[in-house]
C-alpha cells in the first residue's frame, strides 16, 4: 500500500469524524440562533460532554490539516 493511500483513507476518516463532532455540537442550537432569539447561549460556559466534543473538534480540525499538507506534499 502506497504512502499517499494511507493518508488519502486518513483524511476520509477524519473528515467524516469532523462532520459528526460538528453535527453532534449543533444539534442542540436549533434554528433560533439564527432569528437571534437565543443570543445568550453563545457565550454560555461549556461544561461536561459539550467541553469534550469542543476539544475533540478542535484536535479533529488540526489533524485534517496536517493530513492534507502532507498528502498535497507527498503528492505534488
Amino acid at each position: 500500500m502506497e504512502l499517499s493511500n494511507f493518508f488519502d483513507i486518513a483524511l476520509i476518516i477524519t473528515s467524516i469524524a469532523l462532520i459528526v463532532s460538528v453535527i453532534l455540537q449543533n444539534k442542540g442550537g436549533g434554528l433560533g440562533g439564527l432569528t437571534g432569539a437565543d443570543a445568550g447561549s453563545v457565550f454560555t460556559a461549556r461544561r461536561g460532554i459539550e467541553k469534550t466534543l469542543f476539544w475533540i473538534t478542535i484536535v479533529l480540525s488540526g489533524l485534517f490539516l496536517i493530513l492534507t499538507v502532507a498528502t498535497v506534499i507527498i503528492s505534488g
